[in-house]
């Protein structure tokens, strides 16, 4: 990342929070809100992809599954305490007579925290480093990552008794002992969401500024010859696949405290492909404008389900081929554009041939 584009993110980052937490949560009502505090669940999962895709080259299309994780232990956490000492209903109804034991850990919120920060993190180290050590890259990964989506949404369905099937985990009410509903607890919740997400974008600024981020470019660009350079690629993409995971599952333990509940069309295969286009539609290449894009997309989703409820996944689908289209690094791209032809009008950088450097 160039000096000029770093500074550019850098007074981008701190204008957006500016916004969310000083004028944001004093101009919308309570129900915009809760809507804003469920985009932002999404930018965590549009800041990884734009180090795995915008800077590594890997497109993921199964985001969403590490988004669904960290929704899933966050609900067995709050239903567990919703239900005790009974066990969670929808076991009930399936006739469980017995907690699962793979539940027991979530009891506490101290493990809860520790899985959804780990779990992730450690399950999409495994399965990435095992792909790319096959060398596997491109659209066969997208393909492999689809798939894998897929197959664990089925998977969840299909265990009715253990994770809610289609219908999720919901009815929460408190998380440790303290009420989640209600215009003052969501309020709550959206600024320390808030300063999470500046948390998330700070740790993705120095991941793309480090010699890290020099090399993950290198490897999108010429992954042969950092390898034959003595590099270790499978592993440094890995890692970053890793890192994009944690931030997914920070992002869906947000999405269920905000929204409620957590199902598995939150993790699906359309939910991971709107995630990605979250990441194009602000810039694959600016993590502030992979929060741009999803807060952008959000709200716009929301108007055209509102609006045009039978086709609205038609617009979301024009809208990304025409950035991919005539808008490759999305918006923010646009500014990054504006900003680099202000800097050559400059009287500085025009020598005294009138050529500009």
């Amino acid at each position: 990342m160039g000096e000029n584009k770093l500074k550019l993110e850098i007074v981008s980052a701190v204008v957006l929070m500016i916004l969310l937490l000083g004028i944001v949560p004093f101009v919308l009502d309570p129900f915009r809100m809760n809507l804003m505090s469920k985009y932002l669940a999404f930018a965590f999962v549009a800041i990884g992809i734009v180090l795995t895709w915008g800077y590594g080259g890997m497109l993921s299309l199964g985001q969403g599954i590490f988004f669904g994780l960290g929704g899933y232990m966050l609900a067995m956490f709050l239903k567990l305490e919703a239900s005790a000492p009974e066990l969670p209903d929808f076991m009930v109804w399936s006739s469980v007579e017995q907690l699962p034991l793979w539940w027991e850990p979530f009891r506490r919120f101290g493990w809860t925290l520790f899985f959804i920060v780990v779990l992730p993190a450690a399950l999409a180290y495994l399965f990435s480093y095992a792909v790319f050590k096959k060398r596997v890259s491109g659209v066969y990964f997208s393909i492999v990552t689809l798939a894998l989506a897929l197959t664990m949404t089925v998977l969840i369905v299909g265990q009715q008794g253990d994770t809610g099937g289609a219908n999720g985990i919901t009815d929460f009410r408190t998380l440790m002992q303290m009420p989640i509903t209600g215009d003052g607890p969501q309020r709550v919740l959206y600024f320390v969401e808030v300063f999470v997400l500046a948390a998330v974008i700070g740790a993705a600024l120095f991941v793309a500024r480090s010699r890290l981020g020099k090399v993950l470019i290198a490897i999108r660009d010429q992954e042969g010859r950092v390898r034959f350079s003595g590099y270790n690629t499978a592993h440094i993409k890995a890692a970053v696949f890793a890192l994009a995971a944690l931030f997914s599952s920070l992002g869906g333990a947000f999405y269920t405290l905000q929204v409620g509940l957590i199902a598995p069309n939150a993790m699906g295969v359309v939910a991971s492909v709107e995630m990605v286009i979250f990441a194009a539609v602000g810039g694959r290449l600016s993590v502030v404008g992979a929060v741009v894009g999803a807060v952008l997309v959000g709200f716009l989703r929301s108007y055209l389900s509102e609006t045009f409820p039978e086709t609205w996944l038609y617009f979301l689908g024009a809208l990304f081929l025409i950035v991919v289209l005539v808008l490759p690094n999305g918006l923010f791209g646009l500014l990054d554009r504006w900003m680099l032809t202000r800097e050559k009008r400059r009287p500085e950088n025009i020598n005294v041939l009138g050529v500009r450097a």
